[in-house]
């Protein structure tokens, strides 16, 4: 069974809740599709906005230091919705094209390396904490 995204009108009182909040802390008229389907279970999308909330706040890291590591990791894991979703969120928190382009050479690399590493089983070195 696939689910269907739900408008605020069909959606659970505690989904719409959780809309309200995510309209209101990213100043947004309306929610994307990602909390649409997620509104289906009113629990889990509860739960995965306040992790997002909690973490994709400024902290340590700024936010755009945040969105190029989640679109790093949406890039290796083939996430279609994430890389567009959070290739947007990067631009409007001040990527350029020349940082995406360093980013997707550092994502390229990153995975061609550690499959050598995985392929030759390489032990980690003394100096590395091996």
């Amino acid at each position: 069974m696939k689910p269907e995204p739900l408008s605020y009108d069909t959606a659970p009182p505690a989904s719409q809740a959780v809309i309200d909040d995510i309209k209101q802390t990213r100043k947004v008229e309306d929610v994307n599709d990602f909390w649409k389907y997620l509104a289906n279970d009113p629990v889990t999308m509860k739960r995965t906005w306040e992790s997002v909330k909690e973490v994709m706040q400024p902290g340590a890291l700024d936010v755009l230091t945040k969105e190029m590591l989640y679109l790093a990791v949406s890039i290796t894991n083939s996430c279609t919705y994430c890389i567009a979703s959070h290739s947007a969120a990067a631009a409007k928190a001040g990527m350029s094209k020349e940082m995406f382009g360093e980013l997707v050479a550092v994502v390229g690399m990153a995975n061609e390396t550690n499959r050598l590493v995985t392929a030759y089983r390489v032990p980690v070195d003394k100096a590395f904490g091996g």
